[in-house]
């Protein structure tokens, strides 16, 4: 009888937090289609309002760095609040930022519009990944981590293939972006009341005023070397991949591709994506997070070359492998801030985590611009090789510090 409650009692822990990642998990898809919907959303608008180049790239980068902005600062006001009411507030926004892109039929509308939704899009990453890795901790956090990670692509695909898909049958585009931006608010709504169901995220107890102002300043960072260490890695993992992304259709149309065909081999890499960042969080569990990552780095080295020289048919049929080892280090990578951090200060790890790959995801492509209109394509691709091996010199830092964690 004793060893029928302790199963009742387990399969009902099982099932909290399944529901918990399933709610963090749809919250990521939501976030992270919005912000991958100006990928396809962005030739439309320069043709319905008559953008420049120049103001195009104003727009996605006062998308990404509002984003970038508040990241930080979510993961420490979620210490006062809570992260129920921040990740809904954000939800909330992104969906009313892409409403208010509808009705507005302007340049300065737009880019105000779009402002709003990656404030909201701020309010996510850390908050979702701490709820996820406290959930989750003690057992199963990185393969956990890695299908909360593997959603955010999931959400890419799906929002940016219904929109192209909708427009394609001549829908306008203002009646799409509201449908999407819609769902965004309803399950703003809809994860108020999961989260409250489950007593997640709720307002934290805090001791005393004097104990909050200290843990203002402090960031709960276990290992100082480490998370550095981290931190670099992230950076140059980061901007690998959205360089790589960024550059990877021109490449293609360099191998005799059409433009329309050549956007094609972005939703395949994004494709393996979501399988690497899946696969990658149980890789880890098996393998150690240390080999896994030195693993990983090396095929996606291998493969930017391989890429760069394969004729078309095995470009086409490397991508989504390449996709899988590009994009699945982020799950490895993400899944050691839990252990260079305190429970408490958890969210706060995330932010700077996130915010560093927002951070690199922005100055990345401007630089391999810069290689490319000086050099060439290849030229670029060459560098993005080079820069995937040198997360192996922290590793050796990475190492010595998740020894010693295991030690104390």
């Amino acid at each position: 009888m004793q060893e029928h409650r302790h199963c009742g009692a387990n399969r009902l822990v099982d099932r909290r937090r399944g529901l918990i990642l399933g709610a963090c998990c749809g919250t990521h898809a939501i976030q992270d289609g919005l912000t991958a919907l100006l990928y396809v959303l962005l030739p439309v608008l320069a043709q319905a309002f008559g953008l420049t180049y120049a103001q195009i790239g104003v727009i996605r980068a006062a998308n990404s760095s509002a984003m970038m902005l508040f990241e930080i600062p979510s993961g420490i006001l979620s210490e006062r609040v809570g992260e129920r009411t921040l990740l809904v507030f954000g939800l909330f926004c992104s969906g009313a930022g892409f409403l208010a892109l509808t009705l507005t039929g302007s340049y300065v509308g737009a880019l105000a519009a779009l402002v709003l939704a990656g404030s909201g899009a701020a309010f996510q990453h850390s908050l979702s990944s701490a709820i996820v890795s406290k959930t989750f901790e003690g057992g199963r956090m990185r393969p956990a981590l890695g299908a909360y990670n593997s959603a955010g692509d999931i959400g890419k695909l799906a929002f940016s293939a219904t929109f192209t898909m909708l427009i394609g049958f001549g829908i306008g585009w203002q009646i799409v972006v509201a449908g999407l931006g819609t769902i965004a608010i309803v399950s703003a709504i809809a994860l108020y009341s999961v989260l409250s169901h489950l007593g997640v995220g709720s307002r934290p107890i805090v001791a005393s005023e004097t104990d909050h102002t200290k843990a203002w300043h402090d960031w709960g960072i276990s290992d100082r070397s480490g998370f550095s260490a981290l931190v670099l890695v992230v950076l140059l993992d980061t901007g690998v991949q959205a360089g790589f992304l960024t550059f990877l259709a021109f490449v293609i149309i360099e191998k005799g591709v059409s433009a329309n065909l050549a956007t094609f081999a972005v939703v395949l890499t994004l494709a393996g994506g979501v399988l690497g960042k899946f696969g990658c969080g149980f890789l880890a569990e098996r393998l150690g997070l240390i080999r896994s990552l030195v693993l990983v780095e090396c095929l996606t080295a291998i493969g930017i070359v391989a890429i760069l020289k394969a004729p078309l048919l095995g470009t086409f049929i490397l991508l989504p492998l390449v996709g899988m080892v590009l994009q699945g280090s982020s799950s490895i990578a993400y899944g050691m801030v839990g252990d260079f951090t305190r429970s408490d200060r958890r969210s706060r790890g995330f932010a700077a985590i996130y915010s560093v790959a927002t951070t690199a995801g922005i100055v990345a492509p401007i630089a391999f611009g810069l290689i490319g209109d000086h050099y060439s394509l290849t030229a670029v691709m060459m560098t993005m090789a080079c820069l995937t091996l040198l997360p192996l010199l922290p590793c050796i830092t990475l190492s010595r510090a998740l020894t010693a964690q295991s030690i104390q």
